[in-house]
């Protein structure tokens, strides 16, 4: 089951798991559309490239909560518009 991180690595913004907006990596990295456009499509962490984040809404949110942890990229990411 995916962490459903609460924020982007980079940015810090918001990215609540019963919205779409976020991008992840295989691993899980996860980052903003603004910021992974900065990134040329390139995750700063692993070096793999993005997909859509699925939404986790409902009984489903509720039964398997997102994760409260937020996490920031272990490298330094690009400035971006977001």
């Amino acid at each position: 089951m995916l962490q459903m991180r609460p924020n982007c690595e980079c940015c810090d913004r918001d990215l609540p798991a019963d919205r779409e907006g976020a991008l992840i990596c295989s691993f899980e990295c996860t980052f903003c559309t603004a910021c992974v456009q900065a990134m040329d499509g390139r995750c700063p962490n692993c070096g793999g490239t993005f997909s859509p984040r699925p939404v986790r809404t409902g009984e489903n949110l509720a039964s398997h909560p997102a994760s409260t942890q937020r996490v920031h990229a272990k490298r330094p990411c690009p400035p971006s518009e977001g």
